[in-house]
């Protein structure tokens, strides 16, 4: 996730939408290598409206979290969401993610699911901070290769157009997007041991390109990251064409994209 709050119309749609269409995904694939004690104490940053924090309860049954989100309307729905539960071990904080305020070494497991590159440096540092020694970090984002549909279709749009400098944005996003190797080096570089990069290759399907760029995921989710890897872009114009090359190259089957998904784990040293 980014540091930009979320709004309350998008808390709603982010919710509704995008956490069983797409968070989903992320989330399963870091519970698969989450090793968990009796009394695991779990820090979640970017928690947004707490998704999947009853799944990190059900690991254990001593587990507690502490979520963290800079987005208010997200965290008052965690909230209310927690309170439907009875005894349930949740407390939710309304900070940036990269500087929580929470009492260092006192975690077992730092978490986040699908941090933007805008805030990663910040949040291993503070994941670091956060653990006590021999704590895990979890981290699950999308690495190279993914998106690689749209950027194909971004590229030939700026061909057509003569838009070079969107161009060569598109190709700097496909560059700068995390391997496996460059991740890992992230996170030994903040301090962190014993890393391990699970990879998964899945897509997202939809049925034409209206749907696809009217898509709750594509619009907080999948345009976000892409952004965060090429600078401010105004999409308006290139979506507009992609709706269009869609429908022409997709033409009576459905448009998956592609998601290369690494869920990276570490040992605080």
């Amino acid at each position: 996730m980014s540091e930009q709050p979320l709004s309350p119309a998008e808390v709603a749609i982010l919710e509704t939408f995008v956490v069983p269409r797409y968070l989903k995904v992320f989330a399963d694939s870091a519970l698969s290598v989450m090793l968990v004690g009796e009394e695991a104490r779990i820090a979640h940053l970017g928690c947004r409206t707490g998704f999947p924090d009853r799944e990190l309860l059900a690991l254990g049954e001593g587990c507690s979290v502490v979520g963290v989100d800079a987005s208010e309307p997200a965290i008052h729905l965690a909230r209310n969401k927690a309170a439907t539960l009875k005894r349930a071990r949740l407390e939710y904080r309304i900070a940036p993610i990269s500087a929580t305020e929470l009492e260092s070494g006192t975690f077992s497991h730092a978490f986040c699911l699908h941090p933007s590159a805008t805030v990663r440096t910040g949040l291993f540092e503070e994941m670091n901070r956060l653990l006590y020694s021999e704590g895990q970090a979890l981290v699950s984002l999308p690495l190279r290769g993914s998106f690689q549909e749209l950027s194909d279709l971004l590229r030939e749009y700026a061909l057509k157009n003569d838009q070079e400098e969107l161009g060569r944005a598109v190709e700097m996003a496909a560059t700068n997007r995390p391997t496996i190797e460059s991740l890992a080096e992230e996170l030994e570089s903040r301090g962190f041991d014993d890393v391990d990069v699970d990879v998964r290759q899945v897509s997202l399907s939809f049925q034409g390109g209206r749907a696809f760029t009217e898509d709750p995921a594509t619009r907080l989710m999948v345009l976000p990251e892409q952004e965060a890897y090429m600078g401010p872009t105004d999409f308006a114009e290139p979506l507009a064409y992609v709706n269009d090359a869609i429908g022409k190259y997709w033409s009576g089957r459905d448009f998956e994209l592609s998601l290369v998904i690494g869920t990276a784990t570490a040992r605080k040293v």
